[in-house]
């Protein structure tokens, strides 16, 4: 037969197979489109995301053509977009207005501002900024347009952006708080749109006039962020900025209105974007890779029940290669049929989610799917490659069938493991936790070495898995067989008897249990290790502070230190503000505050000089970034600010602890020629003598209401609060790994469905002597259980370790405390192990309904 005929006959067996036997490749299918589609409706996503941004972006600003600012920026590792230093405003303005094709220039003043809504909570501040600044005058250079009202013209007037009007039930004519830090009572006099839509993704905006924006949100007046400048016509962005550079004076850059568009859109969507479609591709892969193991025991059971019929075949002429093809037909057919399938669903959750962010928060912006070449054709391929692969050793294992196996009786499949597979397995593992352990090291964690480590040890569970199955089967299927009795005793023999295909279907659950597990751990680790900064470093009663994280929020008004220090109830209320510098090149965060006060409201260690007299050019740091430089008191530190100027400074003091107080402490005074806008990042206060915990706060509250209404918290609220988002994080972790874990299951059914098939004639024998449809149901549900059980219990282990390996090597970024919860550690345990049980009811119902004759009958 020529090579064609071969390839035609191989599939047209293999699509006859597939029709008699659809039932057995179901939990294939259902693998492949689940982990397809979450793949397929992740990159849909982000190629819509990313235009939506990007129409939104481009569309508000294309009436500015140039942007002039200062081009001294510093950057720190908390915050990539930087801190530039403001402009003066009329020395900028008579430089831009020299330069030729300038039609028109506009200040831009942009500071920190977060409006209170009706009910007094503040808006926004969960991450995207909080912004304040001039309403601009010239339409086309403001990114925002009217929607309703009309442009602030007085003082306290302003307008805002729909969504925040929306989310703070505000309105045209209402009265609202707008913190800069200071609160300030404005009336609303318009709303606005930006792009059409109601905000830029869920930054909140509020529109001053001018000279109210540079008096609250500048360090002093005639002070912008920027000059936003549009060319006359017949001038490109790129003449004009050309043009303007030649006239600005040193220290002052242009930049096109495309480049700003871009680097806005980088700034606050482009890391976003990349965080959340990483995030979602990281889970979209463990998904994949759960599947694998469901489709490769899928295609060796399926491979071993067919051994006399490739060995007929076999027999009859069939070449190896052949029988190998078939098989990996099958696979492809399989593979493509759902990966197909798959994207189509892909497109649909990108859609529903489309429809699904505004309701939880998240303004989508408008605009239709987009679907890129790329995210047509990645998820197609990897789905059917993730089939062909996984069916691959089955495939070559049913190509060696010899045509004399037609002839004899065969088991479904072999059920020894080799020395050489254990011997593997133990390397893998011996080699992955060494590499682990010495990651996780005290003396310089890595974590790199850390993950090298961790993959050794997934592959060494799956190497050595059929080793432990045995032994942890009889284990957990002892407690079944007393319970259970007799069904009990069939349930685990029947697990037992092939420790491969319980391995390996206890491996795709065991890798779901693990990342929920190692998650779980992390998170409490990271929740412990903020409660034991907190309770450590925290000696003040109670913490003023306000809701938020990332770039939201405003701050505290650096005022109401000294007016809570006046009440009777308070002895001490000291307030640290932040500011940036480049210490010795580097940009560093530095803390703004009363160095002398500090001790009485933090735990600073040890302290070895003086932090009562800083004055304007002493510096306090910690005892880490001393060592770092070689300084002790009295060595001279360089710190260059926005604003281009450079000081030395005198190490006055090193202190120990710095987890909450920072690195760098510097003083109010020596701050100020230099700072933007001036705000405390936390408040903590200590009570008078005798003062009750709640009498004292109660007092704080009051006065901080009239503030602009921060959190008031006790040191423990306090620390809970701080951890708040861990919570958030978590909930989006475990619905996406449900995924995984879903997957898990369909291949737990699967394989049972399979085995049930494979073992008909036995169970109807089983069924002849007395075994009723109940006691049958049961012994199904009890094997899947145990499997289940082995899966769950090996996954909590692997996860348990990892976790502890990545808190240790992380231990240098302020992750510390290791800590193992068991009440969630136990949950994940019953849902597993519950899982189990769900997964085999469907094989045990069909089980039960097998007809007694026929199956004795059956082959």
């Amino acid at each position: 037969m020529s090579a064609n005929g071969s390839a035609r006959a191989s599939v047209r067996l293999s699509l006859a197979s597939l029709r008699t036997h659809k039932r057995r490749f179901a939990g294939t299918f259902s693998a492949v489109l689940i982990g397809v589609a979450f793949l397929a409706g992740t990159l849909v996503m982000g190629d819509t995301l990313r235009a939506s941004f990007d129409s939104m972006f481009g569309g508000a600003t294309s009436g500015t053509d140039a942007v002039v600012r200062s081009d001294n920026v510093i950057t720190t590792s908390d915050d990539a977009m930087g801190t530039r230093r403001p402009l003066r405003t009329d020395a900028t303005l008579r430089a831009v207005e020299k330069a030729p094709g300038v039609a028109a220039a506009e200040p831009s003043v942009q500071g920190s501002g977060q409006l209170v809504g009706s009910d007094g909570e503040p808006i926004g501040g969960e991450g995207p900024p909080t912004v304040a600044g001039n309403w601009m005058q010239d339409k086309q250079l403001n990114p925002y347009e009217l929607a309703e009202g009309r442009a602030p013209r007085r003082h306290a007037e302003v307008v805002i952006n729909r969504g925040a009007a929306e989310t703070g039930d505000l309105k045209i004519g209402d009265t609202a708080t707008l913190r800069t830090p200071d609160p300030l009572k404005v009336r609303i006099v318009g709303i606005a749109t930006f792009g059409g839509e109601d905000g830029m993704a869920e930054t909140t905006f509020t529109g001053m006039t001018r000279a109210d924006a540079e008096k609250y949100l500048m360090p002093e007046r005639g002070m912008a962020a920027s000059v936003q400048v549009r060319a006359q016509d017949g001038t490109s962005q790129e003449e004009l900025t050309r043009s303007l550079e030649a006239t600005l004076p040193q220290g002052v850059e242009a930049i096109t209105g495309q480049e700003s568009a871009e680097e806005n859109l980088d700034n606050l969507s482009g890391q976003f974007l990349t965080l959340f479609t990483s995030l979602l591709l990281v889970f979209s892969g463990i998904a994949l890779l759960v599947a694998v193991f469901s489709i490769h025991n899928t295609f060796a059971i399926v491979v071993a029940q067919r051994t006399r019929e490739n060995a007929l075949l076999r027999a009859l002429g069939a070449s190896r290669r052949q029988v190998l093809a078939s098989t990996l037909a099958e696979a492809a057919v399989v593979g493509l049929a759902a990966s197909a399938v798959g994207l189509g669903v892909g497109i649909g959750i990108a859609a529903g989610l489309q429809a699904l962010f505004p309701a939880i928060g998240f303004p989508f912006p408008e605009g239709p799917l987009v679907i890129g070449g790329v995210s047509m054709l990645l998820p197609l391929g990897v789905g059917f490659l993730v089939c062909l692969g996984s069916a691959l050793a089955p495939a070559v294992r049913a190509g060696r069938t010899a045509p004399l196996a037609a002839l004899r009786e065969t088991s479904a499949e072999n059920v020894r493991v080799s020395r050489a597979r254990t011997v593997t397995g133990v390397v893998l593992g011996a080699g992955g936790i060494a590499a682990a352990v010495l990651g996780a090291g005290t003396g310089d964690p890595s974590v790199p070495l850390t993950a090298t480590g961790a993959v050794a040890v997934l592959a060494a569970f799956v190497v050595l898995g059929p080793v432990a199955a045995a032994s942890a089967v009889r284990a957990l299927g002892g407690p079944v067989a007393r319970l259970r009795g007799l069904t009990g005793a069939l349930a685990q023999r029947n697990a037992l008897r092939s420790p491969k295909r319980t391995a390996a279907t206890a491996t795709a659950l065991m890798i779901g249990v693990a990342v929920v597990s190692l998650f779980t751990v992390f998170a409490s680790s990271l929740k412990t290790t903020m409660d034991e900064t907190v309770a450590r470093n925290f000696a003040g009663d109670v913490a003023v502070s306000t809701p938020g994280f990332g770039a939201g929020g405003s701050g505290l008004s650096p005022r109401l230190g000294p007016a809570l220090e006046k009440l009777p109830e308070v002895d001490t209320a000291l307030g640290l503000g932040q500011g940036v510098a480049r210490v010795d090149g580097s940009g560093q965060e530095l803390t703004v505050t009363d160095p002398a006060k500090l001790p009485d409201v933090m735990n600073l260690g040890t302290v070895d000089g003086s932090l009562k007299d800083l004055g304007r050019n002493g510096i306090a740091v910690s005892e880490r970034k001393a060592e770092d430089h070689g300084w002790k008191p009295g060595s001279t530190a360089e710190l260059a600010f926005t604003d281009g100027q450079k000081q030395r400074f005198t190490v006055r003091a090193v202190f120990g602890t710095s987890e909450l107080t920072g690195d760098y402490v510097i003083t109010h005074e020596a701050w100020k020629p230099h700072r933007t806008q001036d705000a405390d990042s936390l408040l903590s206060v200590t009570f008078a003598d005798g003062v009750s915990p709640e009498k004292g706060k109660a007092a704080v509250a009051a006065t901080a209401e009239k503030y602009g209404n921060p959190d008031v918290q006790t040191r423990d609220e306090y620390a809970q609060s701080a951890a708040g988002g861990i919570d958030m994080m978590l909930t989006l972790v475990y619905a996406l790994l449900a995924l995984a874990v879903l997957i898990a299951l369909l291949g737990i059914a699967n394989t049972l469905t399979l085995a049930l098939h494979e073992r008909t004639r036995e169970l109807g024998l089983l069924r002849s002597v007395g075994q009723t449809r109940a006691q049958l149901r049961s012994m199904v549900r009890w094997e899947s259980v145990l499997v289940a059980a082995f899966g769950t219990l090996g996954g909590l282990g692997l996860g348990g370790f990892l976790g502890w390996a990545l808190v240790k090597a992380t231990d240098s970024r302020g992750i510390s405390a290791f800590t193992l919860p068991p009440l969630q550690l136990t949950v994940v345990a019953l849902v597993g192990v519950a899982a189990g049980l769900v997964a085999g009811w469907r094989p045990a119902r069909r089980a039960a309904r097998l007809d007694v004759l026929r199956a004795i009958a059956a082959e």
